[in-house]
């Protein structure tokens, strides 16, 4: 709503006030130490994309010194997150406080640590958005190629340590249940999945971007160069989206998840006994209801099960609200995944969900029912009510109140019911470029270029190219 306004918050919280020498951005009020999902890479590219879209050109400058910073900042994400090296990163809080068997910011009851699926797959993430950092930067200063490739490499090796290329059995993804868990590793060396079925491992999907073909004709000394190290390392592609095939418009794609793994996570979002609610993807899977997950450690038994709204004991010393409840952020970014994949696959890819219609969607279906459900939020229902008000009689039916919504915090997971603080407009209020995104594009335009949607699209949660998706 404010652009310029929003790159000064970006500027600030990679200034020399909050960014430590060392690369750390502090988390949070009450613990600066603690640690936050590296989104600040993926908010600069983002405010970068929409002044583009708007004004016809980015703003370089800051685009390059944020760029700076944020080496510095994943630096230290490598250097302090990844203890073993290999390319498997704990994190700790990540916004997911409760949504885990621990008290991830604590030591582990059982000593040793844990690799998590959802720091690997922000570190993911952060890799793809550096990456199309430095292509943009690149334009104007060729010294940013290496840097690209860099990014490229990073992701691979991430990419490979996530499914543990080789055979080995104790990686993030597990082939039975077709879904990503946290690894508890243990002093002796042993590893132990802990088979939550929670946002831990739907972020992994979260980790997808397409590189326009434009651009890799523009940069052929890179392409040269990562072509080279594939050579050199074959088995970094062998459970990952293939870098070497286009996709529509001859696009290329940087994805956790190749295609089979995709349709098998998507299988359990987008199922209404698991993740899907009637209000947008849940925290954590409705499956724990009536199969909670128990670990006993030491004769203490530690307990996830699902609870919709604020959970019934204070697990870690406080409320436990991650075990149920819708997020909108989070949908936010599992949509702006569907479009990318949407992007590189095209409307031939279809998968299941329940919409009543009894047809398969594509992805870029997918994500519109996803925000439809998110805003349904906030609309009247056939008795009149808005689900965001719950049972409070007050704001659902007196004239005074009924029409003021309130953005909560997170909503219940089966009714839709505001929860939590209720003025969380920087996070909830994404409903409404939901709703402005999906009001102004159909699967059928955003297939086709030259159309005004896609440019839409580009400047929300598309990651920015001008011309949209294309044919």
């Amino acid at each position: 709503m404010d652009l310029e306004f929003a790159k000064q918050q970006v500027a600030l919280m990679l200034s020399e006030s909050y960014l430590h020498p060392n690369g750390q951005i502090p988390a949070y009020e009450w613990n600066f130490n603690d640690v936050n999902p590296p989104v600040h890479a993926w908010a600069t590219l983002f405010l970068y994309n929409i002044e583009k879209a708007v004004r016809g050109h980015g703003d370089v400058e800051f685009l390059s010194h944020a760029f700076q910073k944020l080496l510095m900042n994943f630096t230290w994400w490598v250097n302090r997150k990844d203890p073993s090296g290999s390319n498997v990163f704990e994190g700790g809080f990540l916004g997911l406080d409760n949504i885990g068997v621990f008290d991830r910011s604590a030591p582990l009851p059982t000593g040793g640590f844990l690799e998590q699926a959802d720091g690997t797959a922000w570190m993911a993430l952060f890799c793809q958005n550096m990456l199309e950092i430095a292509l943009e930067l690149a334009a104007g200063a060729p010294a940013y190629e290496h840097m690209a490739l860099k990014f490229v490499e990073h992701f691979l090796w991430i990419a490979a340590a996530m499914n543990r290329v080789g055979g080995r059995h104790d990686r993030l993804w597990d082939e039975a249940d077709g879904f990503f868990y946290d690894q508890l590793r243990l002093p002796d060396g042993r590893a132990v999945r802990l088979k939550v079925r929670s946002l831990v491992g739907l972020l992994p999907l979260c980790a997808a971007t397409v590189i326009e073909a434009d651009l890799i004709a523009r940069f052929p000394s890179v392409v040269e160069r990562v072509e080279r190290f594939l050579a050199h390392h074959p088995e970094l592609v062998q459970a990952v989206a293939p870098l070497d095939r286009p996709g529509v418009a001859g696009r290329r794609m940087l994805a956790l998840l190749d295609e089979a793994k995709l349709r098998r996570v998507l299988a359990r979002m987008l199922d209404e006994e698991e993740f899907l609610s009637p209000f947008g993807i849940r925290s954590l899977s409705r499956y724990h209801r009536d199969q909670p997950y128990v670990l006993t450690v030491e004769g203490q038994e530690y307990r996830v099960d699902y609870e919709p709204a604020e959970s019934s004991y204070g697990t870690f010393g406080g409320n436990s609200n991650w075990r149920g409840p819708i997020w909108a952020p989070i949908n936010a970014l599992l949509i702006r995944a569907l479009l990318q994949l949407y992007a590189y696959y095209g409307a031939g890819f279809t998968v299941d969900c329940p919409t009543g219609s009894g047809r398969a969607m594509n992805l870029f279906e997918v994500s519109a029912e996803i925000a439809r459900r998110l805003a349904s939020l906030f609309v009247r229902d056939e008795r009149g009510r808005r689900p965001v008000f719950g049972g409070a009689e007050k704001l659902q039916t007196d004239p005074h109140f009924r029409d003021h919504l309130l953005f909560y915090e997170y909503f219940h997971g089966d009714n839709g019911a505001g929860i939590g603080a209720s003025h969380q407009t920087g996070w909830t209020g994404l409903v409404a470029r939901l709703l402005q995104l999906y009001a102004d594009a159909s699967g059928e335009q955003i297939l086709e270029a030259g159309r005004q949607a896609p440019a839409k699209i580009a400047a929300s949660l598309y990651p920015g190219h001008p011309r949209g998706p294309g044919r």
